[in-house]
């Protein structure tokens, strides 16, 4: 396993860290017309990128312009969950972060036509996001929905949900603050279920549930993936832990 930075280090300044394995793959891809536009007219004020960031935690109550509390979301994708959530969710600073160009411009298409102003975006890698520049404590939420299974076995060391991640996810948030995941491959969810539950700053939010699963909250919106996944058979679970 390729070692990430200990769950309570930040990197000095004039330094990077950066991983020889990573959780995504950088795809190319076309961006339309309209996401170029969206792009152009918002990317300097909503986005910025993770390996231009100065060095320390992040200013986020300047950036969003108020003290709130931050939910990260991890691998925002195309956005059509993720401008729903934050528009659903006005009083909370909306953070996405996800390494795909156009992903992250149909999401500023979306939520700036569904009127949001909570939502702010990074293009980059979360690990390197989570280590070095935000502070332990200071989240109110992480959010990972259908991260790349990596079905293949000599590909499982690519999976973003290991124990050396949800150890630094758990000492970025407050306490009290939830980890929610969802997946619709059935083993890494046993996987993302074991991690979790071995964290010790974790505690399982729905012990009582029928093999440990959360229930699917009903806010979360159904996407296309989703119902895909659905109807192809593949059942979604969802795991929320807290942190103690």
């Amino acid at each position: 396993m390729t070692p990430i930075l200990p769950p309570d280090s930040q990197v000095p300044a004039g330094q990077t860290h950066r991983r020889s394995v990573v959780s995504f793959v950088r795809r190319g891809g076309r961006i339309t017309v309209g996401q170029q536009r969206a792009w152009d007219a918002h990317w300097g004020r909503l986005g910025r990128d993770v390996a231009e960031l100065p060095a320390g935690p992040l200013a986020l109550d300047e950036w969003f312009g108020r003290v709130a509390p931050v939910r990260l979301e991890i691998g925002s994708g195309m956005g059509e969950a993720t401008a729903l959530m934050a528009a659903a969710e006005p009083e909370v600073n909306y953070l996405a972060v996800e390494v795909y160009e156009p992903g992250l411009a149909q999401l500023m298409l979306r939520a700036t036509g569904l009127g949001v102003t909570n939502l702010r975006l990074l293009r980059g890698d979360a690990i390197d996001l989570l280590a070095e520049h935000v502070g332990p404590g200071s989240l109110a939420g992480v959010r990972i929905f259908f991260p790349d299974p990596w079905p293949k076995t000599k590909h499982h060391k690519r999976r973003l949900v290991r124990p050396d991640f949800v150890a630094l996810v758990a000492s970025r948030l407050v306490v009290g603050g939830r980890l929610h995941l969802a997946t619709d491959w059935a083993e890494y969810a046993d996987v993302m279920l074991a991690v979790c539950s071995a964290e010790p700053l974790l505690r399982n939010e729905f012990p009582e549930e029928p093999g440990g699963w959360a229930p699917r909250p009903g806010w979360r919106p159904m996407t296309k993936f989703e119902t895909r996944a659905r109807d192809e058979g593949r059942v979604c679970r969802d795991l929320m832990f807290v942190r103690v």
